[in-house]
């Protein structure tokens, strides 16, 4: 019988040889990146309509109206990537792409992910750009008070949040105590009042609210405003590298066709071959495909060197 081990996915020499030779003389260099960045570092995506958390469409709890209706369960959503995010690690593409930043000076990095994993592996801040801002942010809902907290990695953020645990009686040692999987229908979620819920410091009536951009917001002006400003420049974009992620819908399809529009050849790196930009792809175009963690630092050595992980910043600050 054929064994059915997972392939270790295959740069192909020419196509390596032929992008690094184009990166190494690139100085204007765009990076889109999508969920499949961080699959290695072994989140949930919740991507795509019917993604489930518990028997909750994930989608539908992103939403200013849910929310509004029942703002506890939509916190018992956001505290457990939180908890999630904050236990997962940046994986070697994170690390790779740092590295490029602090290499290239006209390399900008546009985000889709909202997991922190980027500035945990030491992202310099001006050169990332998060789209759908952070689950570490958090801001007032009320309308009329502009209160905003960055980089907030208290996990719980309130005690009422915290992961229920029970008994773990497989241990040798003194009993301990095991998460629970709140993600599983099975396992019963505490019942929240408001008043367990985190309120603003700042104007005492709002309650607080993930810092992500939910279906029916726009996107952060001052990023998109950035974003336009880089774009702009009268010079050429050499390349613009599109990964772990589909690039199929807008605003992010945009900044592929843009980045053509200036001169830009186009790096794919995904999981899925089917997976292209909407604009598809040129004979001059790449398409690396596999696992982000294991391809990114191989097709940057050329520039970055060999990756040597570092503690990310959150546990630095711990």
């Amino acid at each position: 019988m054929a064994s059915t081990a997972a392939r270790t996915p295959l740069i192909p020499p020419k196509d390596l040889e032929s992008f690094q030779q184009h990166l190494a003389k690139s100085t204007r260099i765009l990076a889109l990146l999508g969920a499949g960045l961080s699959a290695s570092s072994g989140l949930p995506t919740f991507r795509g309509a019917g993604g489930l958390w518990r028997t909750h469409d994930a989608t539908a709890l992103a939403t200013p109206e849910a929310f509004s209706r029942d703002p506890g369960l939509v916190w018992q959503f956001y505290s457990y990537r939180r908890h999630m995010a904050l236990n997962a690690k940046p994986n070697p593409a994170h690390y790779a792409l740092a590295e490029l930043a602090r290499k290239k000076d006209g390399f900008m990095t546009l985000s889709q992910n909202v997991d922190g994993l980027s500035p945990r592996a030491g992202h310099p801040a001006e050169k990332l750009k998060l789209l759908h801002g952070s689950l570490f942010d958090v801001k007032c809902s009320d309308f009329f008070c502009q209160y905003f907290e960055s980089n907030n990695y208290t996990d719980p953020i309130v005690p009422a949040l915290a992961i229920p645990t029970e008994e773990d009686p497989t241990t040798t040692e003194a009993i301990k105590a095991r998460e629970l999987d709140i993600a599983d229908e099975n396992v019963s979620l505490p019942e929240l009042a408001i008043r367990d819920l985190p309120r603003c410091p700042t104007c005492k009536r709002g309650l607080l609210r993930p810092g992500v951009v939910w279906f029916g917001e726009m996107l952060p002006s001052g990023v998109l405003d950035d974003i336009d400003q880089w774009m702009s420049q009268p010079e050429k974009i050499d390349l613009i590298m599109v990964i772990g992620t589909s690039a199929k819908v807008y605003p992010a399809a945009g900044f592929v066709d843009s980045a053509r529009a200036k001169g830009a050849r186009v790096a794919v790196i995904n999981m899925d071959r089917s997976d292209k930009p909407m604009g598809g792809m040129s004979k001059n175009d790449w398409f690396f495909e596999g696992d982000a963690a294991q391809i990114m630092p191989e097709i940057l050595k050329s520039v970055i060197g060999e990756i040597t992980q570092m503690s990310d910043l959150a546990e630095q600050a711990s």
